[in-house]
C-alpha cells in the first residue's frame, strides 16, 4: 500500500510540475524578422537611403554630425566610417555636394546569418567634392558621376528598421 502511495504521489508531483511549468519547456523558434521578401527588401532600401541621408550630412569639421552615420552601421562597415570619417576630420579636409540614390534593387537573402540582406545601389556622387585642408580636390578626375555599389545588411533590433549596414562594396563602375 505505502509503494502504491509512493508512486500516485510521485505522479502527482510529475502532473503538478509539468502544468506549473517547473520543467524547462524547449525555447520557442525565433520568429523571422520580416514577413516577406518584399518587406525584407524594402527594409533594407530604407536603411540604405537613411545611411546616405545621414552621409549627406556630415560636416567634417563637426564629429558630432557622425554620429548618425555610425547609428545605420555595425561591425566592419561602422569601423570603416569611424576610421574614414575621424581621418578626414583630424586633416582638416571639407566635403560638400549630396549623393544622391538613383535607384535601389533587390539582391539576395540569407537566413542563416541574423538574416543577411544584399541589395544593389546605384548612386550619384557628381555633385561631391572633397578637399583637402590646403584646398586640393581629392577627388579623382576620372571618377564617376554614378556609381554601383553593393550593400550587405544584418538585423539589429536596436535600428528603426530593424538593419543595419554591415559592408558597402563597388563604387568603381557605373550602373
Amino acid at each position: 500500500m505505502k509503494s502504491r502511495l509512493l508512486a500516485a504521489a510521485a505522479v502527482l508531483a510529475c502532473v503538478i510540475m509539468t502544468t506549473t511549468g517547473c520543467f524547462a519547456q524547449p525555447d520557442p523558434e525565433p520568429a523571422p524578422l520580416f514577413s516577406s521578401e518584399e518587406e525584407a527588401f524594402a527594409a533594407a532600401e530604407e536603411t540604405y537611403r537613411a545611411y546616405v541621408d545621414a552621409l549627406n550630412q556630415v560636416d567634417l569639421s563637426d564629429p558630432e554630425t557622425f554620429e548618425e552615420v555610425y547609428a545605420w552601421t555595425t561591425g566592419d562597415a561602422n569601423a570603416g566610417e569611424r576610421k574614414s570619417l575621424s581621418g578626414m576630420h583630424a586633416d582638416g579636409w571639407v566635403v560638400s555636394g549630396k549623393t544622391t540614390v538613383e535607384s535601389v534593387s533587390p539582391g539576395s537573402i540569407d537566413d542563416e546569418i541574423d538574416p543577411t540582406i544584399v541589395i544593389h545601389a546605384c548612386i550619384n556622387v557628381g555633385l561631391v567634392e572633397v578637399y583637402d585642408a590646403t584646398g586640393i580636390s581629392q577627388v579623382a578626375e576620372d571618377r564617376p558621376d554614378t556609381q554601383s555599389q553593393t550593400v550587405s545588411l544584418t538585423g539589429a533590433a536596436e535600428s528603426p528598421t530593424g538593419l543595419l549596414i554591415a559592408e558597402v562594396e563597388g563604387g568603381s563602375g557605373g550602373c
